[in-house]
């Protein structure tokens, strides 16, 4: 477990039954939906959530979530959405690390993303923005570039090895 300023979460690998919780955060965050259950069939550990005890009864709920869609030697770092509540509390942060680490270990070239509201967020993480026709061939080809997302949202791009 990390402990943040007096609040505790833990991060872990998601689990199939992960989904109504990761699906309504994503929905809440006005993030798409689209592919994120064949991805938890799939292969449940290229999802990561944050879990947290809450309200008075102290139960566990998932609070944070980040995702990788894999395309070949490259990922596409989809889906991250923390609950308000738990924003500033490095949740976001610790996933996106996590994630990023993840790909890394995998081997993978490069992590990119599409952002409508956290450009600003990813810079930190090394993350670069493209343009979208620089995209890796198989990552322009997920759903979420293709449909899922605004052809206005923001592309970017961290090289990995």
């Amino acid at each position: 477990m990390s402990t943040i300023a007096s609040s505790t979460f833990a991060i872990r690998q998601a689990r199939p039954s992960d989904l109504p919780a990761i699906e309504q955060l994503l929905t809440d965050a006005d993030l798409p939906t689209a592919g994120v259950g064949e991805i938890l069939q799939a292969n449940a550990g290229d999802f990561f959530v944050a879990e947290a005890d809450i309200g008075a009864a102290r139960e566990t709920a998932v609070v944070g979530v980040a995702g990788l869609e894999i395309c070949c030697d490259n990922a596409l770092l989809r889906s991250v959405a923390v609950r308000p509540e738990w924003r500033r509390h490095a949740v976001g942060r610790e996933l996106v690390h996590r994630i990023v680490s993840d790909a890394e270990n995998r081997g993978l070239h490069a992590l990119y993303l599409l952002t409508t509201t956290a450009e600003h967020y990813f810079p930190r993480f090394g993350f670069e923005r493209v343009d979208r026709r620089d995209v890796a061939p198989e990552i322009a080809e997920t759903v979420e570039f293709k449909s899922a997302c605004p052809a206005s949202a923001v592309a970017m791009k961290k090289t990995l090895c």
